[in-house]
């Protein structure tokens, strides 16, 4: 008869020497048990008391049973032995249960990885709705095969666990709004071989050159503007031939406007270049109040003429081309935003709203008040529902901080301990939650949502149907632009087109605005692929891309104008 792999229980007919419906313990104890015991124990093996039950506890003694077994040693000739079919079943039987224990996972602890800058960034955005740059902060990951988010690659150093504690300290009372928080300067930079001469997207209509950046005011107060532009190698702004304006916008506002250039400029630049600079700096320095909260903040020049200037018959594409040049236009170099000065107290800002969902109606409410903030705060941080002794915790926290400096300095050292918690830094979810914080950090590079820990904690998130739902509902939120721009980033070594270099003699249109032009729309592409749900083949095959009027001249395609990016076969 036929015998099935895995099956110890056969009925054999005829066979000389073999008793019929034999088990495995009946055939070790007939055949085997009177060499392999536990007191001969013949080659190392005691057969005598051994488990069946548990074969994978002893693999290393049962792969050599069924290697004698399989090549017919044992049991040794001219000694009883039971007929072939019987010992191939009973080997069978052995391999069956060594194959099915190496094929169940084992119980582990789960493995702990930290989460990456891009990644902190993200949590902090959305637990705080706070969105702040912690590159000046942490230091730089490590990657492995272009990926920054495995465990391996994502190591714990003394000057890393030194800069969470300092992020922890700044983002707590950015979020919070402490009205003690000492002035500083934060300064944003235009990468040298940066084109300024087109129009750059947010700022307003008939602008070109500058910068956009969103900063987030710490206090309402007063704050100071620096304007600094690029110099030649002679130390002299180019351009001043001809009469600027610069001007500098808040949420899409004129707040300054100041003029340069003509022949005062020229004769003040040739008499002492660093002199000159100088003059034009403080001249384009403002102190203006604003509100607390993020705002778009831009500093451009007002574009005085589309025609071609003059120059080379045929001019490069990339405009600052050449250190010495003195003709051209003035480009901005760096945008420096300093304060709070007089007039700081807390504003109305979007990471208040998301921490003080309630405010104390008297002395006796600071406690319950104190509990629903923190235990929402803890549950979206920690990724889990929030249990007594978290709370206990970070109420005692709470406490210390209010005998200092008040119900807010409370709350602002509880939130630095939550900031601080490796279960905020580390992926460490317990099941079942687990699944919500891989889904979300893997599509959104960032915290679960309430949805998500809800589906989780009550274990539907396993439903197949549950599962699909919630990730074409991740899809759609705005932050998947994730996966592009974080993992099609490290997937596709995007990040390394920020150190990409070309000789300028062979390439002279290369430039920074064709390099994030390249990024950008890699980016674009691999979204579409994702969001109108195309196959992983039209990454290689598809016949259309994104681009705006820089890329597509440097592509060959016509028909393309503007600094906006857009569809073409």
């Amino acid at each position: 008869m036929r015998v099935r792999r895995g099956s110890w229980l056969v009925l054999l007919i005829a066979v000389p020497g073999y008793q019929a419906a034999e088990t495995p313990r009946a055939l070790i104890q007939q055949y085997c048990a009177g060499c392999h015991n536990q007191r001969t124990a013949n080659a190392g093996i005691n057969l005598g008391d051994a488990d069946l039950s548990r074969v994978a506890s002893n693999p290393q003694m049962w792969e050599k049973v069924i290697s004698k077994v399989r090549a017919g040693a044992m049991p040794p000739l001219g000694l009883p032995r039971p007929g072939r079919t019987a010992l191939d079943s009973f080997a069978s039987y052995l391999e069956t249960s060594l194959d099915a224990a190496s094929v169940r996972p084992e119980p582990h602890p789960a493995a702990l990885r930290r989460l990456n800058r891009a990644e902190y960034a993200a949590a902090i955005r959305d637990l705080l709705h706070l969105d702040i740059d912690v590159a000046s902060m942490l230091p730089a990951d490590d990657s492995n095969h272009g990926f920054d988010n495995n465990a391996d690659a994502l190591r714990v150093s003394p000057a890393l666990l030194e800069g969470y504690i300092a992020a922890s300290r700044k983002v707590s009372r950015i979020a919070v709004g402490d009205p003690a928080i000492t002035p500083a300067f934060s300064t944003y930079r235009v990468r040298p071989d940066m084109g300024q001469d087109t129009h750059v997207e947010g700022l307003p209509l008939g602008t070109r050159g500058g910068l956009l950046v969103e900063h987030t005011f710490p206090l309402d107060g007063f704050y100071i503007f620096k304007t600094k532009l690029a110099v030649n190698t002679s130390a002299k702004v180019r351009g001043l031939d001809y009469e600027h304006r610069v001007i500098v916008i808040i949420d899409g506002v004129k707040v300054h406007e100041a003029k340069l250039g003509g022949p005062a400029d020229v004769d003040a630049a040739a008499l002492s270049p660093p002199d000159s600079e100088a003059a034009i700096v403080k001249r384009l320095e403002i102190r203006v109040p604003v509100k607390a909260g993020p705002h778009k903040v831009g500093v451009t020049f007002v574009r005085k003429t589309n025609a071609q200037p003059d120059g080379y018959l045929q001019p490069w594409l990339r405009t600052n081309f050449d250190t010495q040049e003195q003709r051209g236009v003035p480009f901005v170099e760096s945008f420096s935003i300093g304060g709070p000065f007089e007039g700081r107290k807390p504003g109305d800002t979007p990471s208040r709203r998301a921490i003080f969902v309630c405010h104390p109606a008297g002395t006796s409410s600071d406690v319950t008040c104190a509990k629903r903030i923190l235990g929402t705060l803890a549950r979206r941080a920690y990724r889990r529902p929030v249990t007594d002794a978290d709370l206990e915790a970070l109420l005692s926290l709470y406490q210390a901080g209010t005998n200092a400096g008040g119900f807010e300095a409370g709350i602002e050292r509880a939130l630095r301990f939550i900031l601080n918690s490796p279960e905020f830094i580390f992926q460490v979810a317990p099941a079942p939650v687990e699944l919500a914080s891989r889904l979300s950090f893997f599509l959104w590079s960032s915290l679960p949502d309430d949805e998500l820990i809800n589906l989780s904690s009550q274990g539907k998130l396993k439903d197949p149907i549950v599962l699909e739902k919630q990730v074409r509902r991740m899809l759609a939120d705005p932050r998947s632009r994730a996966l592009s721009t974080n993992f099609a980033a490290q997937w596709l070594y995007l990040r390394n087109l920020t150190g990409a270099t070309r000789d300028l003699e062979i390439f002279p249109d290369f430039d920074d605005n064709l390099r994030q032009g390249f990024r950008q729309e890699t980016e674009m592409f691999f979204d579409s692929i994702v969001r109108e749900d195309h196959s992983a083949l039209d990454l290689l095959s598809a016949n259309y891309t994104f681009v705006n009027d820089r890329l597509a001249k440097h592509y060959g395609i016509a028909n393309v104008y503007g600094n906006y990016f857009r569809k073409v076969t």
